[in-house]
């Protein structure tokens, strides 16, 4: 990678930079994880570019998973909400510029925005997207700053409890509740009829998907004809002609971040376009935006240093803190052109 990380990352505090507080050494820590997710995380193959023809987990571990997933963020949502706001997504950053504390909101909004003019939403009132879909909504930070945009109505489906009470209660602190409702819902079954959806968005929840196959073709499955998919998610590297699966330490790495985060298999932004290829899915486009999110980590490990963070983090429980001390791993995956940020995006024929 370029310097925009190494220069972000090189300012951390002794104590990141050290690793006097980083993640044990040791890949698996299964002091707080379900024993089904560990052993799936432990054993999992699929760091290949296969996700299309992998067999699914077991209906153990991924229930394992998603209730893992589920308490994560029931612990972390607060914390987060605090400290960052309502938005639950890397922002989108100008490699060149200097990015100053006040920006990241602005970033966070940007990479929505960014998002929509890289699908080809249209500026056209006449055809701006009417019924959406926000699939792993977070708060609803997205769902609402799109209802608002194009007047739409928009549904947001999450794993945690928390999550889904919380976004409603400030979407009818915000008057949009005749506009936008939540629900904890699974992405791999959608609980909505065939074809509903003009815009189905998936910011950043791709990467929790256990069956990345199951999950394209959910999206694709309420997808309205000639409606537009939306998925922005951390992928992996994509493999070279001669490689059949990432190396040793790279497959080390992305397991140590997984065990963190109820992360199942990674794969690469060149798998989803296979996925969307196989499903004869039209206007199918994909972009690395890893420089364009550079300084994201760094600015969240440096938000979580004030005392009032210090404080939430110790409170929020053991997977917070958990994920807190795995950041700076994320950013040593983007460094080291492990980790990518993608958008892949397409519209399903009319």
């Amino acid at each position: 990678m370029t310097s925009a990380f190494q220069t972000s990352y090189s300012p951390l505090p002794y104590f990141l930079r050290t690793g006097l507080f980083s993640p044990s050494p040791t890949p698996r820590l299964s002091v707080s994880f379900p024993s089904s997710y560990t052993r799936t995380c432990q054993s999992h193959p699929r760091f290949m570019s296969t996700p299309a023809n992998a067999s699914a987990s077991t209906t153990s571990d991924v229930r394992a998973l998603q209730d893992g997933i589920a308490e994560f963020y029931d612990e972390s949502s607060g914390l987060w909400e605090d400290v960052w706001g309502d938005h639950m997504h890397h922002g989108f950053y100008d490699p060149d510029s200097n990015v100053s504390g006040s920006d990241h909101l602005s970033a966070q909004i940007r990479m929505i925005e960014e998002s929509l003019r890289f699908a080809g939403i249209s500026e056209d009132p006449a055809k701006w997207p009417k019924r959406l879909v926000d699939v792993g909504c977070g708060i609803g930070g997205s769902s609402r700053y799109l209802a608002r945009k194009y007047g739409a109505k928009c549904q947001g489906i999450t794993l945690s409890p928390v999550q889904a009470g919380r976004a409603n209660v400030l979407a009818k602190a915000e008057g949009l509740a005749d506009m936008v409702s939540f629900q904890v819902a699974d992405a791999l079954k959608q609980p909505f009829p065939d074809g509903q959806f003009d815009l189905v968005w998936s910011m950043e929840s791709g990467e929790h998907m256990p069956d990345k196959a199951k999950f394209v073709n959910e999206l694709v499955r309420v997808a309205a004809p000639g409606g537009t998919i939306i998925i922005v998610t951390w992928c992996h590297r994509d493999l070279g002609p001669h490689e059949e699966s990432l190396q040793p330490w790279e497959k080390k790495l992305l397991n140590r971040i997984c065990n963190a985060y109820y992360l199942p298999e990674w794969c690469s932004t060149a798998d989803y376009v296979k996925l969307l290829q196989s499903l004869s899915l039209q206007d199918i486009k994909a972009a690395d935006w890893s420089q364009h999110v550079a300084p994201f980590w760094p600015a969240v490990i440096r938000s979580a240093l004030t005392w009032k963070a210090f404080i939430s983090l110790l409170r929020s429980g053991l997977k917070t803190i958990r994920g807190a001390l795995v950041m700076p791993l994320m950013i040593e995956g983007y460094q080291k052109g492990v980790i990518k940020f993608a958008i892949i995006t397409c519209r399903k024929p009319e």
